[in-house]
C-alpha cells in the first residue's frame, strides 16, 4: 500500500465508503433475515401441512446441524486453499434452489417428510460452506485491520437483528400464506445476496497451498490443538452440550405450543422475537460485565441464565396470557444468557489461539458443537415417543439445568481474566 493509500485509509471515517464491504454486508444481512424465517417456518411446515411426529421433528433438527460435523473441517480445509467468493456464490445458489423446492413442491402436493428431511440436508450443507467461507472472505474486503473489529460489530449486529425480528416475520407470514409459502421468502433472499455478492469488485488473491502438505495433516493439527488445550477443549465440549439441550428443547417446545397449548404462529414468532432480543441486550451488557466482574462469574452466571430458566417452558400453566408471558421470559433470558457466553469463549479462543491455525480451530471446535448439538433433536423426539412431548421438555430442561452445575468446576470458571495470547512457535 503506497503512502497516499494509507493516509486515504486513516482518513476514511468508516466502512461506510467501503462499497463492496456494503455490498457484502446488504446480501448478508438479506440472508440472515430470510434464514430466521425458515428456522420457524421449516418445523412448522413438517407440523402442520405434513403432521410431522415428534421423532421426525427431531431427525429434521438432527439434518440442520449435522453437516457441521460432516463437512466442517473438510470444508475448513478446502477453503484455506480456494477464493472464498465463489464457494459463497455457489452455496447461496444451492440454498436458493433448494428452499426454493419446499413451496413449489408443497403447490403440486408432492411434499413429504423425506423430501424435506432431504432438502434440509442439503441447505445445512450449503451453509457449513457458506460460513467457513465469510469469515475468512472479511478482512479481504475490509483488508485495513483498524476497520476489523467495525466490520465485525456490523455483521454481530445484523445477526442479532435478525434473530430477533425473524421469528416474529415468520409467524405472521405463515398465518397469511401457510408455511411453505413463507419458505419462499426464504429463496428471494438468497436470490438478494447471490446479486450482491456478483457486484463485488475486490480481487481475492487465490491462497497458497503449502508445499507437500496433505489436507489430512492440517485436519490433524487442528484438532491436535483443540484437544491440548484446556480452554479451548472445555468451550467445545460445553458448546456442543449446549447446543445439544437447544436443539433438543427448541423443537419439542415448537410442538408442545402448537398442538398442545394451541399457540397460534403469530404469537409463537411473537414470542421467540421477543426472547430473541435478550440477545441484542447480552451483547451490550457483555463488555461492561466483563470489564467489572472476575471473567469465570461472568461464564458462569451467563450458562445458568441460559438453561435454568427454560423450566419454565414445560411448568408453565395457568391462563393464556400467563403461560405466553412465562414462555418468552424463558426464552429471553436464555438469548441473553448465550449471547454473553458466546462473545465470551469467541473471545477466549481468539486469545489462546495461534494465527497460524486460527481457521482450522474455528472448524475443528465447530464440528465438536454442532456435531453434538445435532444429537439432541432425534434423541429428543424419541423420548417424546415414549414419554410425550411435555416429557421430553421437562427430561431436556430439567437435564440442562444439572448439566449447568457441572461449568461451576471448569477452567473457564476459575480465570480472573483472560489468559495470556499463545504465541506462534
Amino acid at each position: 500500500m503506497t503512502t497516499q493509500d494509507t493516509a486515504v485509509a486513516r482518513t476514511r471515517p468508516s466502512l461506510w465508503h467501503n462499497s463492496d464491504f456494503l455490498k457484502f454486508w446488504s446480501g448478508e444481512t438479506l440472508s440472515l433475515f430470510g434464514t430466521q424465517i425458515t428456522v420457524l417456518a421449516l418445523p412448522l411446515t413438517a407440523v402442520i401441512t405434513l403432521n410431522a411426529q415428534p421423532e421426525e421433528l427431531g431427525i429434521l433438527r438432527f439434518l440442520q446441524m449435522v453437516p457441521y460435523l460432516l463437512f466442517g473441517p473438510l470444508f475448513g480445509v478446502w477453503v484455506d486453499r480456494h477464493r472464498r467468493l465463489p464457494a459463497m456464490i455457489s452455496a447461496n445458489v444451492t440454498r436458493m434452489i433448494l428452499i426454493g423446492l419446499v413451496p413449489l413442491l408443497a403447490a403440486f402436493d408432492a411434499l413429504n417428510v423425506p423430501l424435506l428431511l432431504a432438502i434440509t440436508f442439503g441447505v445445512g450443507m450449503a451453509a457449513v460452506l457458506f460460513d467457513v467461507s465469510w469469515m475468512s472472505f472479511v478482512p479481504t474486503l475490509v483488508r485495513e485491520p483498524e476497520y476489523l473489529v467495525e466490520a465485525n460489530a456490523k455483521l454481530t449486529t445484523t445477526a442479532a437483528t435478525a434473530d430477533a425480528a425473524g421469528p416474529g416475520v415468520a409467524g405472521s407470514l405463515v398465518n397469511l400464506l401457510t408455511a411453505p409459502v413463507a419458505i419462499a421468502a426464504n429463496a428471494v433472499t438468497f436470490l438478494g445476496s447471490v446479486l450482491s455478492l456478483l457486484l463485488i469488485r475486490t480481487r481475492e488473491p487465490v491462497p497458497s497451498t503449502p508445499a507437500k502438505r496433505r489436507p489430512g495433516t492440517e485436519l490433524v493439527e487442528g484438532l491436535r490443538f483443540v484437544v491440548g488445550n484446556q480452554y479451548v477443549r472445555w468451550v467445545a465440549v460445553v458448546g456442543g452440550m449446549a447446543n445439544f439441550f437447544m436443539s433438543a428443547t427448541q423443537p419439542m417446545f415448537i410442538l408442545y405450543a402448537v398442538r398442545i397449548r394451541d399457540v397460534p404462529p403469530s404469537v409463537l414468532g411473537l414470542m421467540l422475537t421477543i426472547g430473541a432480543c435478550g440477545g441484542i441486550l447480552g451483547g451490550l451488557m457483555s463488555q461492561r460485565l466483563l470489564s467489572r466482574l472476575r471473567l469465570g462469574y461472568v461464564y458462569a452466571g451467563g450458562l445458568i441464565m441460559a438453561f435454568v430458566p427454560s423450566l419454565l417452558l414445560p411448568a408453565a400453566s395457568g391462563p393464556a396470557w400467563v403461560v405466553y408471558a412465562l414462555f418468552t421470559a424463558a426464552w429471553f433470558l436464555a438469548f441473553v444468557g448465550l449471547s454473553i457466553v458466546n462473545i465470551l469463549i469467541m473471545s477466549l479462543r481468539q486469545t489462546v489461539t495461534p494465527p497460524a491455525i486460527m481457521g482450522r480451530m474455528n472448524a475443528a471446535v465447530r464440528a465438536v458443537m454442532f456435531g453434538l448439538g445435532a444429537l439432541g433433536g432425534p434423541i429428543a423426539g424419541a423420548i417424546a415417543a415414549q414419554a410425550g412431548v411435555r416429557g421430553a421438555l421437562w427430561v431436556s430442561t430439567s437435564a440442562s439445568a444439572l448439566f449447568v452445575l457441572s461449568v461451576l468446576v471448569s477452567p473457564v470458571s476459575r480465570l480472573r481474566t483472560m489468559p495470556p495470547p499463545v504465541g506462534t512457535d
